[in-house]
């Protein structure tokens, strides 16, 4: 199975969103670009237009940065509206001691419908992640929204950073 499909929920605006729990990899995203119900919709390059628009940290990766990015995910998250691509996460994990979220995004112009939440929660209720026992992320401008979910600002450690370049 390429995917799981989640059950719909409505927000506010009455838009259908379907979230999709990708296998490992996300091998039907990266290589067929499938959508909603296993549907080619061009996923690669609408996720590469998700994180150019609505991100400053992933903006300008290529689609082949972005297949190996998904290869070596252990858990991705996409929203659609329809065969529009408006949400995305992922997350790297040991299965047991540590994991990492990572690229949580919804588009500007749907955030505060509660679609992030959905993505993070998706995230930690996934097998890679559910066991371990400290889930990282970083985060420049939303750790109030991290917070509402039970993440703490940890100020006794120091982020560290060697940059390729």
């Amino acid at each position: 199975m390429i995917g799981e499909l989640n059950s719909s929920i409505n927000e506010p605006l009455k838009r259908e969103i379907c979230v999709i729990k990708h296998t490992t990899g996300a091998p039907g995203l990266r290589f067929l670009g499938l959508g909603p119900f296993f549907i080619p919709s061009n996923g690669l390059k609408k996720l590469k237009n998700l994180l150019d628009l609505n991100t400053s940290w992933a903006k300008g990766r290529d689609e082949n940065q972005l297949k190996t990015m998904l290869a070596n995910s252990d858990v991705v998250i996409t929203l659609w509206n329809c065969k529009k691509l408006i949400g995305f996460g992922r997350a790297t994990s040991d299965y047991s001691f540590r994991a990492v979220l990572w690229d949580v995004v919804v588009t500007d112009d749907l955030q505060g419908y509660g679609y992030g939440k959905i993505i993070v929660k998706t995230l930690l209720n996934s097998k890679a992640i559910k066991k371990a026992k400290k889930i990282y992320l970083m985060t420049t401008k939303s750790s109030d929204f991290y917070q509402q979910l039970g993440f703490k600002i940890v100020k006794n450690q120091d982020l560290m950073l060697l940059e390729k370049l």
